[in-house]
């Protein structure tokens, strides 16, 4: 039996294609961490993946560089030559299950605290606005939630 499981992360966005009879691909790069290190620098192993048909679709539509996931799918090793003139070999897996294992609202998160983040500063910036429309003509300052003194 050919199977295998490896857990990782995505080095860059999946690439997604149809063939010409229509059936979707999907082909991104997992780098697996090893558990050794090499005079204290990390190694990984890098595995090309190829997802079909639905599955492909899904993981084209979810992943992302840096997200984390389970493949498992019977391992290959294909050899080519390098630009470099070297013989090397690639590991590839063709997938029959993806588990999406970061959070889908974990990115989202972060957008949304940078986003309320900004919706607050352009808040405090319209109620300075105001203020200094108000205050027109009387040589008053007006003071922004972040400290900064606006002269009207």
């Amino acid at each position: 039996m050919n199977r295998i499981v490896i857990i990782g992360n995505l080095v860059r966005s999946p690439e997604q294609r149809t063939t010409q009879s229509g059936i979707q691909v999907t082909t991104f790069t997992v780098a697996v961490n090893r558990r050794r290190t090499q005079d204290g620098q990390p190694e990984a192993d890098f595995f090309r993946v190829t997802a079909w048909r639905g599955l492909a679709e899904t993981c084209g539509k979810y992943l992302d560089k840096g997200r984390k996931v389970c493949v498992v799918g019977p391992v290959s090793i294909n050899t080519y030559t390098g630009n470099d003139g070297q013989t090397r070999a690639s590991m590839e897996v063709t997938a029959e299950d993806v588990e999406f294992l970061t959070p889908r609202n974990e990115q989202s998160e972060k957008d949304l605290h940078q986003v309320q983040k900004e919706q607050a500063q352009e808040a405090a910036y319209q109620k300075a606005e105001r203020e200094a429309i108000q205050n027109e003509g009387k040589g008053q300052y007006v003071t922004v939630d972040d400290g900064e003194e606006l002269p009207f």
